[in-house]
């Protein structure tokens, strides 16, 4: 069952943290950004799309959200939403050049799953980026540690960098490619963060694994 209850009952809370921390919130962008430049785009989706915050500025119209209210805060932005989960995309199968998911896998039931299903709308040699906080990072803990106190992640479930690769290599991606930020707590930053390859220092990673192409 898709874990909506908190952004149906404060969509204003979510977009605030946005307006709260502007210098994160461009870190982030800036992040998924180095991983999907337009150019490069082709059909994309976001799935778990949320208010559009990160779709819209990368130039993608098309998302899928399961929080009505979430999805009528992306329409004001522009976008098409359509309702529905990360485990059950209602699209044919090879349609997109890119899929992406930013902070979403921990909001869904069956990680696994959602990522098949990604697998499987992609095109050959299409890509997925997975845009989350890594669960082994210094904001990871705390928002584990914090989240029985959160609106937002009382029922999320964070995992590793290298959770999520192993998924993604079992699923049949190729090993991916890997970039991160947010070095600082986030009340201290004040300015961009830098985009740096790799994880396992930025409490925000990105992954981009690619659907080989077809035979």
């Amino acid at each position: 069952m898709p874990k909506t209850e908190a952004f149906e009952a404060h969509p204003e809370d979510y977009d605030d943290w946005f307006e709260r921390y502007p210098q994160v919130y461009a870190s982030e962008l800036a992040a998924v950004a180095q991983a999907v430049p337009r150019d490069e785009l082709g059909e994309a989706v976001e799935v778990g799309a949320g208010s559009g915050r990160f779709a819209v500025p990368l130039g993608i119209t098309l998302g899928v959200e399961p929080s009505p209210k979430m999805a009528e805060r992306a329409r004001e932005r522009g976008m098409e939403i359509v309702e529905g989960t990360a485990e059950v995309l209602p699209f044919r199968e090879g349609r997109f050049n890119t899929v992406l998911f930013v902070t979403t896998i921990c909001f869904v039931d069956d990680v696994k799953l959602a990522l098949r299903e990604a697998y499987r709308v992609l095109k050959g040699g299409g890509h997925l980026v997975i845009g989350f906080v890594d669960a082994q990072s210094p904001l990871g803990k705390l928002y584990q540690e914090k989240r029985q106190q959160s609106k937002f992640y009382g029922d999320a479930q964070f995992y590793t960098a290298e959770q999520v690769v192993g998924w993604l290599l079992k699923t049949g991606f190729e090993p991916p490619q890997m970039w991160q930020t947010i070095f600082k707590p986030l009340d201290e930053i004040t300015a961009p963060e830098p985009v740096r390859e790799g994880t396992g220092a930025g409490s925000f990673v990105v992954l981009k694994a690619r659907k080989p192409p077809s035979l």
